[in-house]
């Protein structure tokens, strides 16, 4: 099957991140955390945040897709990760947010953006999310009761999925893919193995 590395061409117009989307399954397979307040002194009535925070991009995370030109995989380096994520900000497209790629949705801003640069010392650490070194992270204010009430509370959307163009790099996939897909492989067999035993 290919592996397509997405990159990033600064002399093209119109590439690069574009809206961030909560999403039911995110395809980098990692779920966001919703922060509530914590308990502050003196403080009347304790307030939700209404922050989400999660993954945007994890680096060399092998992500399926099956379109026009058949089954692939595609990923992105830490390199084309730290560039998305600046030109995303620089571009001023914090507040582009859609539900499932679909309904373009108002009074989401991303209000926290970084790069995973040490995992036991990251701000990840603390909400319990693994995620590796290169991984760009986001935290996205939800200022609309609708969303937050609807979807958030009720778990319709569990994630971040990002959305944009990128040229195609071919090139032979790296090893840390690999071992990544084959991860992914080694996860659903034994998710299959644990649901057959469950129902014999």
């Amino acid at each position: 099957m290919k592996i397509i590395e997405l990159i990033l061409d600064e002399d093209q117009e119109d590439i690069g991140v574009d809206a961030i989307s909560i999403v039911e399954s995110p395809a980098i397979e990692s779920d966001f955390v919703a922060l509530k307040n914590q308990e502050i002194k003196l403080a009347e009535v304790d307030k939700e945040k209404k922050i989400l925070m999660g993954a945007l991009l994890i680096p060399n995370k092998p992500i399926y897709r099956n379109g026009e030109e058949g089954e692939y995989y595609i990923y992105f380096s830490k390199d084309t990760i730290v560039k998305a994520s600046q030109m995303f900000l620089q571009n001023g497209k914090q507040s582009n947010s859609t539900l499932e790629h679909s309904k373009a949705l108002n009074g989401l801003t991303l209000v926290e953006s970084w790069i995973v640069e040490d995992k036991a010392k990251d701000k990840t650490a603390i909400y319990g999310l693994d995620v590796p070194v290169g991984t760009w992270m986001g935290s996205v204010k939800v200022n609309n009761d609708d969303v937050w009430n609807e979807y958030v509370k009720t778990n319709k959307v569990k994630g971040f999925s990002i959305e944009g163009y990128f040229a195609d790099k071919m090139e032979s996939p790296k090893e840390n893919v690999e071992e990544q897909m084959a991860e992914q492989l080694l996860s659903k067999i034994k998710t299959i193995l644990n649901a057959k035993e469950q129902q014999e």
